[in-house]
């Protein structure tokens, strides 16, 4: 399969805690989902979910927000992604530790991904990740892991990042990976340097892993989330459709 590298640009850092919004306008906040729990571990999180109005089996998509946590701006972005037609479910991973362990967060969307399988509305069979910040890193990680997904779109993610507990990095994990995966990042992201992101895939693309990269000029980190909501900026519109087009090329 021919690899695919949209870049527009570059720029310079690798410090996960240093996820912070950028500052700016954002969406209405009026969510339209419902909030499920998930059990996990022994205890209940929180997951917002936003599913298409029509009935029918659709893709499903396990979105992690960021180190700022379950933000309204994903909340309206589970709405507008339902409305495309996916089943979208947001668990809260930092409910009880805002800096868990790897093993704790996977086994969190582990047992999402088993909450999803009993939806009468999702295809089981059409399952995607999507992350962004911490939440990048953690689809760059489990993306490779977690054989349920079919595709993976990480947000300023950190691949070379041990994450909060110095555990493994992403990079480590490039070998396992065998499901697309499309990278969005800003070229002015200051703690996830975009030159670590260029690294990253000249990695993949040695390895013959298929991967996509959409880098925006200018942009610093965590430009979809202003302020704890929707960026209606055109970058993050634009961006927004990447992943929209994304999912629906690959979980077909």
């Amino acid at each position: 399969m021919r690899k695919l590298i949209l870049v527009m640009v570059v720029a310079s850092l690798i410090v996960l805690a240093g996820c912070t919004d950028s500052g700016g306008a954002g969406g209405d906040g009026g969510q339209k989902g419902t909030t499920v729990d998930i059990s996990s571990g022994g205890r209940n999180y929180p997951a917002y979910t936003a599913s298409p109005d029509g009935e029918g089996k659709y893709p499903g998509v396990v979105l992690i927000h960021s180190f700022n946590g379950l933000e309204p701006g994903y909340r309206d972005m589970a709405d507008l992604f339902a409305a495309e037609g996916f089943v979208v479910i947001v668990p809260a991973w930092q409910t009880y530790d805002q800096s868990p362990e790897d093993g704790v967060v996977e086994l969190l969307i582990r047992d999402t991904i088993a909450h999803v399988k009993t939806r009468g509305d999702v295809d089981p069979g059409r399952l995607g990740l999507t992350g962004f910040c911490a939440g990048g890193r953690y689809t760059m990680l489990f993306l490779p892991q977690i054989e349920e997904f079919k595709s993976g779109v990480a947000w300023y993610g950190f691949p070379y990042s041990g994450g909060f507990n110095n555990e493994t990095t992403p990079a480590e994990h490039i070998g396992d990976l065998v499901d697309p995966m499309l990278i969005i990042h800003g070229s002015r992201d200051q703690p996830s340097p975009v030159a670590n992101i260029y690294h990253f895939i000249t990695e993949l693309d040695e390895a013959d892993k298929y991967f996509e990269l959409k880098v925006y000029q200018g942009e610093p980190h965590g430009f979809m989330i202003e302020n704890g909501t929707l960026s209606q900026s055109f970058v993050a519109q634009d961006a927004y459709g990447e992943m929209v087009d994304f999912f629906t090329r690959t979980l077909i």
